[in-house]
């Protein structure tokens, strides 16, 4: 139960991250998948530092889980967002100069 807990606000993390519109784009599968990972891992540390486990449930995991979906969401569009566009070659009419 504590994994379906991780994934679960996981999920919430993500969704409330796409309410933001701030640098929201239309590619929306790497934010979900930053967010659920991101959600898994938070979980495993907060398994690590004994707060709940794989099937327990612990408040203080989700909402470990839960920061840390939503942060790695944000670097994902953070980082997405700062990548410049490809040069655009332009043709001079007359040829090369």
């Amino acid at each position: 139960m504590g994994i379906a807990l991780w994934l679960g606000v996981g999920l919430a993390g993500f969704v409330i991250a796409r309410l933001v519109p701030l640098r929201r784009g239309r590619g929306w599968w790497g934010e979900l998948i930053a967010a659920l990972l991101g959600a898994a891992a938070c979980g495993l540390i907060a398994t690590a530092l004994d707060f709940g486990g794989w099937r327990e449930v612990d408040w203080r995991a989700g909402v470990f889980a839960f920061f840390g979906a939503v942060a790695l969401a944000g670097v994902i569009r953070a980082f997405r967002k700062n990548i410049p566009p490809a040069p655009v070659s332009v043709a001079k009419p007359g040829g090369p100069s």
